[in-house]
């Protein structure tokens, strides 16, 4: 039992650092099923039910809560206790009419955003490919595919309905361009990209941003999260504080 328990759960203090849990409250905690998010960028549904919204005091409670269909991610309900909630997804209770956003603050840990603006999430596109008909299929952060016949780039973030997955408006990933950034010592600030250094050689892409202050900082490519052109499209307010 033991060792079946070990494969499906996670001691609390071994959780990921990204995860707003104290290894106090409870000795284990649900480990991620194999989803779209990695388990050190995702919470389970059981964390953001049971520890962080409290809406149940105990498991049994909050696996009540997520068994009753009363838990959307990205506009579709979820029923499994273990499914994987990461960076960008949408949270929604229809019950209470609240929705979150999940972001990342300046410790680097996974933390809910109230929204108002349900509808749509922000996907950024890691890779793409050409298939059979000559479409072009864009890869996501989030696990999720879309099929186009636009021409995007990698790194360009998209604002998509959910869930009908409807693209409405896309931010290029440029010069002047909002970020957030969601890797490194800089993780959760928000800045302007200045100049994108891109490396001939195996070394990764860098960018330069600058931040509220006028001060400039170098992070990597991959850490640059595009929130929209001259200003975010989304509310980021609740992550550094």
């Amino acid at each position: 039992m033991a060792k079946m328990g070990s494969r499906k759960h996670l001691k609390t203090f071994k959780a990921p650092k990204s995860w707003p849990i104290h290894p106090k409250e409870h000795t284990w905690t649900v480990k991620p099923q194999a989803g779209p998010h990695a388990i050190e960028d995702s919470l389970t549904l059981m964390v953001v039910v049971r520890d962080i919204l409290a809406l149940g005091d105990n498991s049994r409670e909050a696996k009540r809560v997520i068994n009753s269909g009363n838990v959307l991610i990205d506009g579709k309900v979820r029923k499994d206790y273990k499914y994987p909630v990461g960076f960008m997804d949408i949270i929604s209770i229809p019950k209470t009419g609240e929705s979150y956003r999940v972001l990342l603050d300046n410790k680097k840990r996974l933390t809910l955003s109230p929204i108002d603006d349900g509808e749509f999430k922000l996907s950024k596109i890691v890779n793409k490919t050409t298939i059979k008909g000559g479409k072009t299929q864009l890869n996501l952060h989030d696990g999720r595919n879309i099929l186009v016949d636009d021409e995007y780039k990698v790194g360009d973030v998209l604002k998509i309905n959910v869930p009908s997955q409807e693209i409405v408006e896309s931010y290029p990933f440029a010069e002047e361009s909002t970020v957030l950034v969601t890797g490194g010592k800089h993780t959760g600030e928000i800045g302007t990209v200045k100049e994108i250094i891109i490396n001939d050689s195996s070394k990764p892409n860098t960018v330069i941003i600058e931040n509220a202050s006028k001060d400039q900082f170098l992070t990597l490519k991959d850490y640059a999260f595009v929130v929209g052109n001259d200003e975010p499209v989304i509310s980021l307010l609740e992550v550094n504080q």
